[in-house]
């Protein structure tokens, strides 16, 4: 049977309840890149069932302490639980979308799937989730209440370069509609499931849409990093009076202009391509009564928080600018390195640096179908801040336009 040993600090450090255990904690190994391997404490103490990844900083991920070894039905019922808590969540309708299974954080490591109507999307981002997609993908078509009509693999992430994997895009089977669209109950949007960004869109924003839209009536908003359009889509519908859109992303633009005429919109948003920060500089002060600004991860690893600090200052800054007295930003950050409390010290010092009185009135995470594991921290990414903006706070003048940012403005 392949196994593990761990060091002494490994094995306190899976008793303490987190999952992981890293390269440096392995004491033995004999064990095939992605198996399913016996963990052990260097006494020989049982300490439970892992995926184990040759070349990868995070070595095996737990999957169960009970004494006995996974088998198909062990998979079963994890595919199970999940589908049942999205139903639950009341996502499993014909033209919706969610996440399916949340990887790690659903007790199938390294592996997501996300449905956009009938399409499934599978992501592998480790040596044990390309052994296990094709049995994962057969128990959850097997679960849910209607058919699959195809069935895309997009393990096209950053992250398989950490474990020794090429990249890959692929229909596993079926055949993609020539125009998918998805209905999420609140906006009918379009997606990309083979080139959109992550496995074709952001689903993970779903219920923090709906909590702009409702800050949104009757005023003028900035939807910054727009991508598809859909925060500014659901603002409009909720009754902003305009909509302006802004990313660098051309092929992301045409689809939110397609997603707000699918809408009946299309005449409320106004998209524009540029660098986001540059577009920012150029507005004029107090314009909008809702700004959003939702940018790609600033950290991706602890090195790069002091840059994190620097771009996300400088951006909330300036949006805070924009906005008029007793409007609102929303702004996000799925950086995971970057903690809640930091995030929000970020928008503190941007609030002092705008000269404005800002109010923190919610900070909100990803929606429900992206559950987070409280002995996996690293399962909590997304940050979402809803703020309220107040009159001039200091007496000093406004800071200036002197602080470099190395903030970037799209992922696309």
């Amino acid at each position: 049977m392949s196994r593990i040993t761990l060091t002494g600090k490994g094995r306190r450090w899976i008793e303490s309840g987190h999952p992981w255990a890293f390269a440096d904690d392995l004491a033995a190994s004999e064990a095939e890149p992605g198996e399913l391997v016996l963990v052990e404490g260097p006494n020989g103490k049982h300490l439970g069932y892992g995926l184990y990844s040759r070349g990868s900083k995070i070595a095996v991920r737990l999957v169960t302490r009970a004494q006995e070894r996974p088998e198909r039905g062990f998979w079963q019922a994890r595919v199970e639980r999940a589908l049942a808590a999205r139903a639950r969540m009341g996502l499993l309708g014909e033209r919706d979308a969610c996440r399916l299974i949340g990887g790690d954080a659903d007790g199938i490591p390294g592996l997501v799937v996300d449905r956009y109507a009938g399409v499934l999307v599978t992501q592998c981002g480790t040596q044990a989730a390309d052994r296990m997609r094709d049995l994962v993908l057969e128990l959850v078509e097997a679960a849910l209440p209607w058919r699959a009509t195809a069935c895309v693999d997009r393990s096209d992430s950053g992250v398989r370069k950490l474990e020794g994997l090429e990249k890959r895009v692929e229909v596993v089977r079926g055949e993609l509609p020539r125009e998918l669209v998805v209905d999420d109950g609140l906006v009918q949007y379009e997606v990309d499931v083979l080139a959109g960004h992550k496995t074709g869109h952001y689903l993970d924003q779903r219920d923090n849409r709906r909590r702009a839209a409702r800050l949104a009536q009757g005023g003028r908003v900035l939807d910054a990093f727009c991508y598809d359009g859909l925060f500014g889509i659901a603002c409009a519908l909720a009754g902003a009076r305009a909509v302006v859109g802004l990313d660098q992303s051309a092929a992301a633009l045409e689809r939110a202009r397609r997603n707000a005429e699918r809408n009946g919109v299309a005449d409320k948003l106004t998209t524009e391509r540029a660098d986001v920060l540059d577009a920012l500089r150029a507005q004029p002060a107090a314009s909008y009564e809702l700004a959003i600004v939702d940018p790609p991860a600033f950290a991706r690893n602890r090195q790069e928080l002091a840059g994190a600090a620097r771009g996300y200052g400088e951006l909330n800054r300036r949006a805070l600018g924009l906005v008029a007295e007793g409007g609102h930003l929303v702004s996000a950050s799925c950086s995971y390195n970057v903690k809640p409390e930091l995030f929000v010290g970020y928008l503190r010092d941007a609030a002092a640096r705008a000269g404005r009185a800002v109010w923190l009135e919610e900070l909100c995470g990803a929606s429900p179908d992206h559950p987070q594991l409280l002995t996996l921290p690293e399962t909590a990414y997304l940050k979402c801040a809803f703020l309220r903006v107040g009159p001039p706070a200091l007496a000093r003048a406004q800071a200036t336009d002197t602080m470099p940012s190395t903030a970037p403005v799209s992922d696309a």
